[in-house]
């Protein structure tokens, strides 16, 4: 596998409001390598043709887009009153007639008109929600008391990536993701399209450095476990019923050396077949699974 080291921190002392749910923010982000292992010819323009609607500027990092991530945002405490939804006459009928809506007012609209704020490509499946991005938590909301599993992503920068291991991460029952507040990308567009809801239920901390989130964590009562394709340990071996914390980095680079220096122990996941290379999200999903069988040997 390739190296694997690839947000929602807190900006006051105090707690967001709504519990474990998060708030939106109105403005932009706040704030050790692991190694290996994982000319068509032109044809002439029909002159009857109708003109082709302009597809406008997109800014995917407001739009939530896809039954799941918008279902999922309507029914999050903290988005209560916020945003603008939008859906075609079909989904508008729907979130009526089952209570879908949570207190936000659907704009009725044609799938055209769907299809011109999103980038080229995009599954709307008749619904678009247009907000501002989740601000997050702050690290203690999800590192107190010390059990189970965070996950750390070290500088992962591709949604489609990052949005699945969201969702691996909700599904194996982790506390939260951990990521730095910069060269992480926003919880919105494609991102929360592939993490399926789970970017609205599993509570995010975006911190300034994550060496030292790991110097907090460790205080804390938690044990932080790096992937590193290139360690003698395996996966298995590392792993156990303490708290722990999952890092992954990214592919290209892993974990940074200041990172990696923070951890307990680099392990890695042995791959018999041959193929020394895993994608990061499907390395996270391994990862949290072997982290949920060791704890139930406790």
């Amino acid at each position: 596998m390739s190296r694997i080291p690839e947000r929602n921190d807190r900006k006051s002392g105090g707690k967001p409001a709504g519990g474990r749910g998060f708030k939106p923010r109105s403005a932009g982000p706040t704030g050790g390598p692991a190694k290996g292992g994982w000319s068509p010819r032109a044809t002439e323009a029909d002159p009857t043709a109708a003109p082709r609607a302009s597809r406008g500027k997109v800014d995917a990092d407001t739009l939530l887009w896809g039954r799941h991530p918008v279902l999922a945002a309507l029914a999050n405490p903290a988005r209560k009153g916020m945003g603008r939804l939008m859906a075609t006459p079909d989904r508008a009928a729907e979130i009526e007639r089952d209570g879908l809506a949570h207190g936000h007012k659907v704009e009725i609209v044609e799938p055209q008109q769907l299809e011109r704020l999103l980038p080229q490509g995009a599954v709307h499946q008749g619904l678009v929600f247009k907000v501002q991005p989740l601000e997050g938590v702050a690290l203690e909301d999800i590192a107190e008391p010390a059990k189970g599993v965070i996950v750390m992503l070290d500088q992962l920068t591709d949604p489609q990536n990052v949005g699945a291991i969201f969702r691996s991460a909700l599904a194996f029952g982790a506390r939260g993701i951990v990521v730095q507040d910069r060269h992480s990308p926003v919880l919105a567009g494609a991102l929360a399209k592939a993490a399926a809801g789970a970017t609205e239920r599993l509570p995010c901390a975006r911190v300034t450095n994550l060496s030292r989130a790991l110097e907090t964590l460790a205080d804390l009562g938690w044990r932080a476990v790096g992937l590193d394709g290139a360690s003698d340990e395996t996966l298995e071996n590392a792993l156990d019923h303490r708290p722990t914390v999952l890092v992954m980095g990214s592919e290209g680079d892993g974990i940074r050396r200041l990172v990696a220096e923070h951890c307990d122990v680099l392990a890695k996941i042995p791959m018999p077949g041959g193929f020394e290379s895993l994608n990061v999200s499907n390395a996270a999903a391994i990862a949290l699974y072997e982290a949920s069988k060791a704890r139930s040997r406790r």
